[in-house]
């Protein structure tokens, strides 16, 4: 069994900044891929960003260059800065990892919210 549980998320004015954290705990050996999604309400979910064990990124162009994902593999943690946030990002942020002979697994969610 798996559980990823996220913290972080809030309240903020445009142009604000926020940082999610994703922890993973439970039996598994290894992480590979972790990443964040979101969706917006009406919306369907949509990715965030991902990052490989290697590190190697990749992120929605909707978001590149105001948000960064990073991980601490000793913490089985994921991490999302997002800068210069706009009320259009506005959504419930859901971490995702997946986990070699565990299956992939989500987060419950977090609320990010960006007022005007």
């Amino acid at each position: 069994q798996v559980q990823l549980v996220e913290s972080g998320g809030g309240l903020v004015q445009a142009g604000g900044s926020l940082r999610l954290s994703c922890a993973a705990s439970g039996s598994f050996f290894s992480i590979n891929v972790m990443g964040w999604y979101r969706q917006a309400p009406g919306k369907q979910r949509e990715l965030v960003a991902v990052i490989t064990s290697a590190g190697r990124t990749n992120y929605a162009d909707s978001v590149k260059g105001r948000f960064t994902i990073s991980r601490d593999n000793a913490k089985n943690t994921v991490y999302l800065q997002m800068s210069s946030l706009k009320p259009e990002d506005t959504a419930v942020y859901y971490c995702n990892g997946q986990f070699p002979g565990a299956g992939d697994y989500w987060g419950q969610g977090t609320q990010v919210t960006v007022s005007s």
